[in-house]
């Protein structure tokens, strides 16, 4: 099971028991479904409760009225692990001006970009190329976005709001330790901003440091009342104080945390050794490793499901970090191995798709490298798609945590078996290639057509002759 913690474009609002009724549509394909919006000039403010908020107009592809959100009508809870996109609300001194030279028709126009760069004003390149970032960043190229951020820094490079934008892309893009002095300059430059601390928080968590993440979480609150941040600083004091007494030791790859008097020292040195190998044999066959070493904290009873707040059905959870549930074992079973190396997969993948997998192709991926076949499943999943009973995949992107323990089963099977046909059709060089198109920005519509030529409807299509064939109606 996978939560991953690396994506942080920070948008998406924690349900309740509102009557949603109105949704906007963000450029980068995130949704905000809220109870009022209204638009203030280059800003569109939203309700959510007793607390009101603003994000750019520029982010906004359109405004419509809307019913209960998908994710929060299913039958399950509405999930509490996906750590919600970020994308700061500040800007740049003017970014709607430059905003309306250098965005045609969709994309950034390269002429109009170096026009304003050749006319030798900093202040103003500094803003185009952060335009230009920014764009792409919204719209998942995280590559090109890098490449303006860097640019519009070395123009301005205390700008406090490049600066946060900048931090965010990186951890999104796993590489949340090279964010920090990013983030740490941008609160120097702008202490009282809620954003740039939001943002500190973001990175410290994502690195590791969740008692700087509680501290600087804490500080943005008080600046700027936030549900997200409430939720995020909520599950970080949990973690730190279950955690409050477990030891520490490293390998290589990994930083491994656990209850010092829980586990026994043999039992320890063999999940290492079992972790460092399945890091080798995944760097081998993906062909890439995740950045900086991995945090995997056990735990020994009910904190596991106390910290994580997971359903009963979970295992395992890989949100930046591997929680591992361990109570009753003294040694690495062939199970344990296989969840092991399923959580650790995510972390993989995660890096190759830039924080961009949607959670059926996370999961089905991660379930294949275990390995895991649908031998024993094959022919029951066959007979619901021959019925039309399947979960459509488009409604398989998000966490599969709101899922009730059959839905979840069913939701797994056909990540596997969407995973498995691609493989045994195209080979699993195409699965690398469609991770690839991901992370240059690609939806995950357009990334499976430029490698296998289908979009949902087709593969969801193919897949079901291929389970009648394989496994019979």
């Amino acid at each position: 099971m996978r939560t991953l913690v690396t994506s942080f474009i920070f948008f998406i609002a924690l349900a309740g028991a509102h009557a949603w009724t109105e949704v906007i549509h963000l450029k980068n394909g995130r949704t905000i479904w809220a109870e009022h919006v209204r638009q203030d000039g280059p800003r569109v403010e939203y309700d959510l409760g007793d607390n009101s908020y603003a994000i750019p107009k520029a982010s906004v592809e359109r405004i419509e009225i809307g019913g209960l959100p998908p994710e929060y009508a299913s039958s399950g809870a509405p999930s509490k692990h996906d750590v919600p996109a970020f994308v700061p609300a500040d800007n740049v001194k003017n970014e709607t001006e430059i905003s309306e030279k250098l965005v045609k028709d969709g994309q950034i126009d390269i002429d109009a970009l170096a026009t304003i760069e050749q006319q030798g004003n900093s202040g103003n390149s500094a803003a185009a190329y952060f335009v230009a970032g920014k764009f792409e960043f919204e719209h998942g190229n995280v590559t090109k976005a890098r490449s303006y951020f860097d640019a519009a820094l070395r123009f301005d490079g205390q700008n406090p709001t490049i600066l946060n934008f900048y931090a965010a892309l990186l951890v999104r893009s796993g590489n949340a330790a090279e964010a920090l002095p990013y983030a740490q300059r941008a609160v120097q430059a702008s202490p009282d901003s809620a954003d740039t601390l939001a943002v500190l928080g973001y990175a410290q968590f994502a690195a590791d440091r969740t008692k700087d993440a509680i501290q600087n979480w804490k500080r943005s609150l008080q600046i700027r009342p936030d549900p997200v941040i409430k939720a995020l600083l909520e599950k970080a004091e949990r973690e730190a104080q279950a955690e409050a007494d477990f030891s520490q030791r490293e390998s290589d790859h990994f930083i491994l945390r656990y209850e010092g008097a829980q586990t026994s020292e043999a039992f320890r040195h063999q999940l290492l050794a079992t972790l460092e190998s399945e890091y080798e044999d995944l760097a081998r066959e993906l062909g890439n490793s995740p950045r900086g070493s991995i945090p995997v904290i056990l735990y020994t009873g009910q904190a596991f499901f106390d910290v994580t707040q997971a359903p009963s059905w979970s295992g395992a959870i890989n949100d930046g970090k591997l929680r591992i549930p361990v109570e009753g074992l003294n040694t690495v079973t062939p199970e344990l191995a296989r969840v092991l190396k399923h959580e650790l997969a995510h972390s993989f993948i995660n890096q190759l798709s830039a924080g961009r997998c949607p959670q059926w192709l996370h999961e089905g991926i991660a379930q294949a490298l275990e390995p895991k076949s649908l031998s024993s499943n094959g022919h029951r999943l066959a007979q619901l798609y021959a019925a039309q009973k399947e979960i459509p995949f488009n409604m398989l992107e998000s966490s599969f945590m709101r899922f009730s323990s059959g839905e979840a089963v069913l939701a797994y099977d056909e990540s596997l078996a969407a995973v498995q046909y691609i493989d045994d059709t195209r080979g699993r060089a195409d699965l690398r290639r469609i991770l690839e198109r991901l992370a240059e920005g690609s939806s995950t519509e357009a990334a499976l057509r430029s490698t296998i030529h289908s979009d949902y409807g087709q593969l969801e299509t193919e897949l079901g002759k291929y389970l009648v064939e394989k496994y019979g109606n």
